[in-house]
């Protein structure tokens, strides 16, 4: 990770998410956890879990719905088309990073890539092997953790400040996507088979790159998740840092199953010049038909405000449907799309498109940033959620909630933190059930109208001696919608089932003892096992 300035460091008090300094317009993120109070749990040099066991029986064959990538599907939903099971035991666990990046204050500033879990039960993860480069690719045994094969890649990481995380996808029809250096993807035909190997495919040309490989290895880095529509079809942003001798720009890709590639550059799509790339960490996605897809782009950090604009692109041509540039709702000029951040597009059954951005002046909102909402041709409709910083919704049925009264067919969970320390922020760190056809005062500031909290539920351990909780960590929950319930980790270290018909913490597990940490996503198996990613280490989580 860059070190940061001194002239944007923070106070000591303050070391974590919650912790953030101002120069000038801008804000920079220099910690994370709760509220940025400096008692948080202190982590262990190195990731907690033991190693991973080897199997000792034959797992039961498994058959049951895969987990694609992030947000699940290309909706970026989030909600498991499995019952989970109960969180009773940690079945195995696995290092997602060999070695983790401490701060000098405590906190693990790097993002993970959301595991995939194929239809018969297999988990694949990449691995960070280690300080600064260097990834594989595991697939292990649901049940048990055994290893099944194991792959280098040579992913190579964009420019960044917090290390981006790398990451894998499986499509509807098996294939396994990696990606590579020099902006290919690397596919592997048979995710489950011991058997087998990554090929690369190149979406400006395998002869092109095989011409001058270190040219593309030095220039061209995919700076956002892979994602593929119904068809196999990929889509999937690149950061072009120097000339290189296809021309290319950064922008965004499609390629077919097949290897075959187009792509269009990120300014030219947005029609303004200072535009620089695809905002780092944001997955596409797709519109309920596949016709659309939606990505945002934005300026470099280090220019002012990190503005930028959200992308609506015809799936097949990648021509430009529609734009719009990104607005704070409160102050009205350029929101934040911050490079330090993981949301993505998230969109709804009715084709609504939600987006979350950094508020555009700090601390204006207590560095909450909104959740803004847009219909399917990008026109502003209904009003912000009050939370939006480094996360992606999860849209959940209002079925789900029973106790839910209002007209909305559907409703959106996701974390509320309010960081301690921060313009007015208590500490008081929740999850929230949103309305987005309905309104309320913003509890931040009164005279925006944002989402209406349907149900909200604080976070369960105090952050050291202050009256705040401990944050929740995660930037895509996974949500079960036939136990009508959420589940979600915490920088206290446990992983939790929010329960929405008592509004309980009903469940919970405890992972490890808990640290300040980029956000990270929780997911469920094919049979219903649950597993999430703390301190480096990604955890299966089982009934018994």
């Amino acid at each position: 990770m860059k070190r940061l300035r001194p002239e944007l460091l923070c106070s000591t008090l303050v070391s974590r998410r919650g912790a953030l300094a101002m120069l000038g317009s801008t804000a920079v993120l220099v910690g994370c956890g709760g509220g940025g109070g400096g008692s948080s749990p202190a982590p262990s040099p190195t990731p907690s879990p033991v190693p991973t066991p080897t199997p000792t029986v034959t797992p039961t064959p498994v058959s049951g719905p895969a987990w694609f990538g992030y947000g699940r599907d290309a909706q970026h939903t989030g909600a498991s088309a499995i019952a989970s099971q109960d969180l009773g035991t940690i079945a195995w666990s696995a290092p997602v990073d060999l070695a983790p990046q401490y701060t000098t204050s405590g906190a693990l500033l790097t993002h993970y890539g959301s595991p995939v879990v194929t239809t018969t039960n297999t988990v694949i993860f990449p691995v960070k092997t280690g300080a600064t480069s260097g990834f594989r690719v595991e697939g292990r045994v649901g049940q048990t953790g055994g290893l099944v094969w194991s792959e280098n890649i040579d992913y190579v990481m964009p420019p960044h400040n917090w290390r981006p995380p790398c990451n894998i996808l499986l499509t509807a029809q098996g294939r396994l996507y990696a990606p590579g250096a020099g902006g290919k993807l690397l596919m592997r035909t048979d995710a489950n088979a011991a058997a087998g190997a990554f090929t690369p495919q190149v979406f400006y040309g395998a002869a092109t790159y095989n011409a001058n490989a270190a040219a593309f290895d030095g220039s061209v880095f995919i700076n956002t998740p892979v994602t593929a529509d119904a068809l196999g079809n990929l889509y999937f942003g690149f950061h072009v840092t120097g000339a290189n001798p296809a021309g290319l720009v950064s922008g965004i890709a499609r390629m077919t199953p097949g290897g075959s590639g187009t792509w269009v550059g990120a300014a030219a799509a947005a029609s303004d010049g200072a535009i620089q790339k695809p905002a780092m960490n944001c997955a596409p996605a797709l519109s309920p038909d596949g016709s659309t897809l939606y990505i945002a782009v934005n300026i470099a950090s280090g220019g002012g405000v990190q503005r930028g604009y959200l992308l609506a692109l015809d799936s097949t041509t990648l021509a430009v449907k529609a734009r719009v540039a990104l607005v704070d709702p409160n102050l009205g000029t350029p929101a934040r799309i911050s490079d330090d951040g993981t949301s993505s597009p998230v969109v709804g059954p009715d084709g609504r498109v939600f987006y979350g951005v950094l508020e555009g002046q700090f601390p204006t909102h207590n560095a909450r940033g909104w959740l803004l909402q847009f219909d399917e041709m990008l026109n502003p409709v209904g009003v912000p959620g009050s939370f939006g910083w480094d996360v992606s919704p999860s849209v959940i049925p209002a079925s789900m909630v029973p106790s839910y009264g209002g007209s909305s067919p559907y409703l959106l969970a996701q974390k509320y933190n309010n960081y301690r320390g921060v313009g007015t922020g208590d500490g008081l760190n929740r999850m929230a059930v949103l309305d987005p056809r309905n309104s309320q005062a913003d509890p931040v500031v009164p005279s925006v109208q944002v989402m209406r909290e349907v149900m909200t539920i604080l976070g369960p351990t105090q952050d050291g001696a202050t009256t705040g909780r401990l944050e929740w960590c995660i930037n895509t929950m996974a949500t079960d919608p036939a136990r009508n319930s959420v589940l979600a980790n915490n920088e206290d270290g446990t992983m939790y089932r929010w329960d929405l018909t008592t509004n309980t913490l009903s469940q919970s597990v405890k992972l490890n003892a808990g640290l300040g940490q980029a956000y990270t996503p929780t997911l469920v198996g094919a049979d219903g096992a649950v597993y999430a990613i703390s301190n480096a280490t990604l955890y299966a989580i089982r009934a018994s």
